[in-house]
Order: C-alpha cells, then sequence, then structure tokens
C-alpha cells in the first residue's frame, strides 16, 4: 500500500480502514494478569518535561495493584539490556520526550526486546521520542509534529471491541482538554483504534492538517517486528491519570501488547545496530 494513496483516505474510508489492516484486533481472550510484569519508562531528554509524568506512575501502580500485575517504574536508561528487559512483559513509554538513552547498546536492547516477541505501549509525549531514529518511529508508528492548543474535543472511536476503548462511548468528549496531536512519518498498516474531530476544535489555525480530512487518528495498535505496539495521544494534563476512564484506557493498551505474551525469544532477536533494518517475516 502507497502511503500517497492512505493519505487520500476519506473519513469514511478510514473508519472502515482498521477492520481490513488488522483482522482480529479485537481481544477475545482474558489475560492472567498476575503473571504479567511492565516496566514504566520516563526518561526526557533536553527540553520540554510534562508534570503529568509523577501521576501517570501513580496510575500504572494503581492499576498494577487492582489487577495483580508487578509494575517497575524508572528514568534510568541503563535498565535496557537483554538480560533486564526479558523480564518484561510490556514497557510503557510514558510521556517520554526527545533522546531518551546514553548509548546505542541500549537502543539496540530494545530493538531485540521487541524482536523477541516484547510488548510496547506509549503515551502522549512517547511519540516525541527518539526523533531522529527511523526504527524507534516505526515502532511506535509516527512522530510527533504539533499539537494544537490544549481545549476540550471530542475522540471518535473507530473499533470499539478494542480493549483500550470498550468502556468509552463512541463519541468520547474529553469535556476537561486535552492535546490535538498531529504526528508525521505515520506507517501505513497502522490499525486507527480512535481519531480526534477536528470540528470540535475552537478557533482556527493555519497548522491545522487536513491530511485525513476533518479527523486524525491518535490511538492505534499494529505488529511490528516480532512484538506488538499501542500509542494514545492523549493524557496531556496530570489530572487524565487519576481519572478511572483514562486509566482503563491505558490499561487496555496493555492488554492488546500483552495478550497472549510467551517468554521472550531472544533467537528471533537479530538487531546489532540501531540503524539495522526491519527484516521480513
Amino acid at each position: 500500500m502507497k502511503l500517497n494513496f492512505l493519505l487520500r483516505l476519506s473519513r469514511a474510508t478510514l473508519i472502515a480502514l482498521p477492520f481490513f489492516l488488522f483482522a482480529g484486533a479485537a481481544i477475545a481472550q482474558s489475560v492472567n494478569w498476575k503473571k504479567i510484569n511492565v516496566l514504566v519508562y520516563t526518561k526526557n531528554g533536553v527540553g520540554f518535561v510534562h508534570d503529568n509524568i509523577e501521576n501517570s506512575v501513580i496510575a500504572l501502580k494503581a492499576l498494577g495493584d487492582q489487577h495483580g500485575f508487578s509494575v517497575d517504574a524508572t528514568d534510568d536508561p541503563s535498565v535496557f539490556t537483554d538480560e533486564n528487559l526479558q523480564k518484561y512483559d510490556a514497557l510503557v513509554f510514558s510521556n517520554t520526550n526527545n533522546d531518551v538513552f546514553d548509548t546505542d547498546a541500549q537502543r539496540v536492547a530494545l530493538m531485540r526486546y521487541i524482536q523477541a516477541g516484547g510488548g510496547f505501549v506509549g503515551i502522549h509525549s512517547a511519540s516525541g521520542t527518539e526523533r531522529k531514529w527511523k526504527w524507534f518511529k516505526q515502532l511506535l508508528g509516527a512522530t510527533f509534529y504539533w499539537h494544537d492548543k490544549y481545549q476540550p474535543f471530542t475522540v471518535d472511536i473507530i473499533d470499539a471491541k478494542h480493549p483500550s476503548v470498550t468502556h468509552l462511548p463512541r463519541r468520547w468528549v474529553r469535556v476537561k482538554g486535552d492535546e490535538f496531536y498531529y504526528l508525521k512519518q505515520m506507517s501505513v498498516n497502522l490499525h486507527v483504534v480512535a481519531v480526534n474531530d477536528a470540528k470540535t476544535l475552537k478557533g482556527e489555525d493555519d497548522r491545522r492538517l487536513d491530511t485525513f480530512g476533518d479527523v486524525f487518528p491518535s490511538v492505534w495498535c499494529h505488529e511490528f517486528d516480532g512484538g506488538r505496539s499501542w500509542y494514545t495521544s492523549l493524557g496531556h494534563s496530570k489530572e487524565d491519570y487519576m481519572d478511572e476512564e483514562f486509566r482503563r484506557h491505558i490499561l487496555g493498551g496493555i492488554e492488546w501488547v500483552v495478550t497472549g505474551a510467551k517468554k521472550r525469544d531472544y533467537s528471533k532477536a537479530y538487531a546489532s545496530t540501531p540503524q539495522d533494518e526491519v527484516r521480513e517475516r
């Protein structure tokens, strides 16, 4: 599928797109949460740092306590080694931003973890992470471009059966506000779970994109390089992470990436440098 074809999709086509791109994305089986281990990573490089990080860690640890899975949290990139990462079923990059690794060996460890069958969850500014690294942008599914001013807007749910949105109304109004993200270099095989409705924004801004008509993808998932990845562009406010509705949104993303997760198989990991191209599987 060519990129220019995807970019010309009408809103109607976009709504239908997920069912063709990712058959069977809905979760039919339950997760044995007591066997799940999650690592929350919160490192930020030079630049803007969100004030929501502490609350996001609190929220994820609360979800772990509630559902029985373990949660470790750190902003130390030295944890990115084969030996350490293989014990986790999902890595959650919570509001990471800019360059978050000290060495290429740490980047390769992330690649090898995904190639071995690991799970990745990105929240909000995680899309602004490692902006010059092609592989990471492919893992997340896109990279940050810009956001509209903080304000209320509506999120349209496209795949109502996806576990990250099953608890939400088909039109999820962000009443208290959020940041309407626009991203670039989007992968063409994403399973779009939800889109932001630009018609519900106030004011005019010449930078607003009409790439997807009057909507823009905000929540998606895909299988990538042997692993699974889920991303939400929502969650700017620190109050979001105290909200049960938003916590369930994140929990559903974790659920999707760990469903069917098995012990990491590092015999399938092949990366030796961050620039290694993704192999066909």
